[in-house]
């Protein structure tokens, strides 16, 4: 037994006198007592080990945590960079369509400033002539023709500068800042610039353009580079429906003549853009999924499948709603609808 504990007894047995009888059941008590506090004390020791391992584990675990966190904000950050990247791919690729077209717009203005300048050379030659010979009156007159040529010079210099700056405003990356722009005059920039962006890869391609813009909408109050990018994806994917088409029709000996539509239009506090195509329509069991990231009918290395996602996804941003109405074999329609803010 231990000391204690046999102190203990010896001081039981006399402070109250007991008989031996007694003295026996006492020593057992303090011996069941002194087990039991002896399993107490092991099972205490086992508790306290156990409670070190867990505490083992618990620390490991947040450490293999942390360590998993970390690779998650990495992978994270990577996956976004990659994003950033894509759209920035997706952007350069519909600017590279775009180039041509770009080229064509340029070198018509830029035609008529060199053609208006020799012109207003040889008429300002000629006045120099009269004006010597003192015949003021067809001096005067031969001024009022320079003066003519240097307004159509100062016009289709205006119009070299608008398409120069509309082609950076929609390669420069978008500040997310709503901007007065005229819908009309961007969707009809868009409109020819594809076009002829086409006719450059395309030669043997045309197609009858039909447009109906509201001239009431006027100035609304838009982000340009993301509203000009949705609008110019919807246009190119109808020029390449009717593109398809026509080639299929080609193929089947049939006679086919592609029409892209184009057409704003005010409702209350609400506008629209349609863009319409004669193609060959959407099929029905693909229509929920052309709205989703990386889908696209289109082959290898003709699309990334972002366009129409990315579409969506901004127009939803800014308020509005991209619907589709489509039918195969007939054609489709895009309206994208945009709140007025004035």
């Amino acid at each position: 037994m231990n000391p204690q504990h046999q102190a203990i007894l010896d001081f039981i047995e006399a402070k109250l006198q007991l008989s031996e009888e007694e003295k026996v059941i006492a020593k057992n008590i303090v011996i069941d007592a002194e087990g039991a506090l002896t399993n107490s004390e092991l099972k205490l020791e086992e508790t306290e080990i156990l409670l070190q391992e867990t505490k083992k584990e618990l620390e490991q675990k947040n450490k293999s945590n942390s360590e998993t966190n970390q690779a998650l904000k990495k992978s994270l950050k990577e996956l976004k960079e990659a994003e950033k990247q894509l759209l920035q791919s997706e952007k350069m690729a519909s600017l590279g369509e775009l180039t041509a077209g770009i080229t064509h717009e340029i070198q018509n203005p830029l035609n008529f400033i060199n053609n208006f300048s020799e012109v207003s050379k040889e008429l300002l030659n000629e006045m120099k002539i009269e004006l010597e010979a003192g015949n003021l009156k067809d001096a005067k007159e031969i001024a009022n023709d320079v003066i003519q040529n240097l307004e159509k010079i100062n016009h289709h210099g205006k119009r070299a500068d608008s398409i120069v700056k509309g082609m950076l405003q929609y390669s420069r990356k978008s500040t997310g800042e709503k901007e007065p722009t005229d819908i009309n005059i961007m969707v009809d920039e868009y409109l020819r610039l594809a076009y002829h962006g086409l006719l450059a890869k395309d030669k043997i391609f045309n197609a009858t353009l039909e447009t109906n813009y509201d001239n009431s909408i006027g100035e609304i109050e838009i982000v340009p580079q993301d509203i000009g990018r949705v609008v110019l994806n919807l246009i190119t994917n109808a020029f390449y429906a009717c593109s398809e088409r026509k080639k299929q029709g080609q193929f089947e000996n049939q006679s086919f003549s592609p029409i892209v539509s184009i057409s704003t239009k005010r409702e209350k506090n609400m506008i629209e853009i349609s863009v319409k195509d004669n193609g060959n329509g959407i099929p029905s069991n693909i229509k929920t999924k052309i709205f989703q990231p990386f889908f696209t009918t289109k082959p290898n290395n003709q699309g990334t499948g972002l366009g129409l996602s990315l579409s969506y996804d901004i127009i939803k941003a800014q308020g509005g709603e991209l619907k589709l109405k489509t039918e195969e074999k007939v054609g489709t329609e895009f309206i994208i609808s945009l709140p007025i803010e004035s």
